[in-house]
């Protein structure tokens, strides 16, 4: 076992896709009475405290979903390590790999607020029954858990006690703003969780708590900028933390809120989010360096099962520019259009819709149209529907309904911000689209 322990020691063990990291969890996962997993329960013994914490992660992915007493027995044992990181591991581990029963019996058991903050956590709503717990932390994710399945007439009182316990939870409990957030989206109190973050933040106390529930509002409500925005910039005062300085930064992601509060931004230090690349290539040229002979030549070349063509928008522009396509041309544009979903079927759809003319219509938008949402490909079929006008009209409700949808649209980002970003380039997208097919105003 010297190549595992030399793996942990050098944090090998624990980095992604590291060779000795994919030996040891394959080892777990095959056999949890093997060699490896016997050395592993053993380095949550060991004197280096960054062994102890690695340990404590390899065994958690191999615990997760199914009971593991042995490790949940190595892990009860550092709930009073005297390394705060290892405590935290531990406290997940006994949740991951033993019972909910013998999770609750250690969170009874173990005095720590940090261990039993962090078996509150990840127990989750088995929690709610320990509303008069004598630790804040755990008081708090025992409301907040029972808040996510109360009925509206009990909110109030939920409400209050959390309010009342925010404060001192947040000292052992990180988060707590955003932790309250997502329980409040889950019961779209859009309104509600505006009216509190004024609340929040009107109370030096509980400040770095509404600016966290802030961000995660702007995250998960479109509207949430516009109203949130003048609150965050009049109660920074002097000096301006790191939980207000991220909720101004995903604030300011929101064009709406840029608009509507253009001078606010700059009366504030903040760091910007960077700007979001957009999609590249899905736009010609305004003057295609194709004509119809260079055009025909580029397309002899290919296949007429083409599937992808890079300078698609030029070659077929140019060609149907000076007159009707080939057979073999039209062919190729056929495969390109309707074989499979993505950016080339929407920047060639347009060009179908030239080539065959209107009659294609309802066939191109039953094709489009789903993939307006789409993180990845939205906005190539938003300006795909852009370029076709007024023959895109029958397409304005589902544009409408993107625009007009008051959550986030459901997208898969490094973070949170990134995904709120995506967000907005699509509803930058689908108001564009929705603006060219209006004015768009020819025969």
């Amino acid at each position: 076992m010297k190549w595992l322990d030399e793996a942990v020691a050098a944090g090998d063990a624990t980095t992604p896709a590291h060779p000795s990291r994919i030996a040891i969890l394959d080892a777990l996962l095959a056999d949890r009475t093997g060699p490896v997993a016997v050395r592993l329960l053993q380095l949550t013994r060991a004197g280096d405290a960054f062994v102890r914490r690695e340990a404590m992660d390899l065994l958690s992915p191999a615990s997760h979903g199914s009971p593991w007493p042995e490790a949940a027995e190595a892990a009860e044992a550092r709930l009073t390590d005297p390394d705060e990181e290892v405590r935290r591991r531990a406290a997940r581990l006994v949740v991951w790999a033993g019972s909910r029963d013998v999770a609750l019996k250690a969170l009874g058991e173990v005095t720590d607020p940090v261990a039993r903050t962090t078996l509150a956590t990840w127990l989750g709503g088995s929690v709610a029954h320990l509303q008069d717990d004598p630790l804040a932390s755990v008081r708090f994710l025992a409301h907040l858990a029972t808040l996510r399945a109360a009925p509206p007439e009990q909110w109030p009182t939920l409400d209050r006690a959390l309010l009342s316990e925010a404060p001192e939870a947040a000292r052992h409990l990180d988060g707590v703003g955003w932790r309250w957030g997502r329980v409040l989206y889950g019961l779209r109190r859009e309104h509600h969780v505006y009216a509190l973050v004024a609340r929040l933040l009107g109370d030096p106390a509980t400040l770095d708590i509404g600016a966290g529930l802030a961000r995660e509002a702007c995250h998960d409500w479109r509207a949430a900028p516009v109203e949130l925005l003048p609150l965050l910039v009049r109660h920074c005062g002097r000096g301006i933390s790191p939980a207000m300085a991220e909720a101004l930064t995903t604030a300011s992601l929101s064009e709406a809120a840029m608009r509507a509060h253009r001078a606010l931004p700059a009366t504030v230090p903040f760091t910007p989010y960077p700007k979001p690349r957009r999609p590249s290539g899905s736009l010609p040229p305004p003057s295609s360096s194709y004509d119809r002979v260079t055009a025909a030549a580029v397309l002899r070349a290919e296949p007429v099962g083409i599937g992808r063509l890079l300078r698609a928008p030029e070659l077929f522009g140019a060609l149907l520019d000076a007159g009707p396509l080939t057979f073999r041309q039209a062919a190729q544009l056929y495969n390109l259009t309707f074989k499979r979903p993505g950016r080339m079927q929407a920047l060639c759809a347009p060009l179908w819709l030239r080539h065959a003319g209107p009659t294609a219509v309802p066939r191109l938008l039953a094709l489009m149209t789903p993939h307006l949402g789409n993180y990845g490909i939205g906005e190539y079929y938003a300006e795909g529907l852009a370029r076709m006008g007024r023959h895109a009209r029958p397409a304005l409700p589902s544009l409408t309904a993107l625009i007009d949808r008051r959550t986030r649209l459901p997208v898969n980002d490094a973070t949170r911000d990134g995904e709120t970003m995506l967000d907005e380039s699509l509803l930058a997208a689908a108001i564009e689209a929705r603006r060219a097919i209006l004015a768009d105003t020819g025969p």
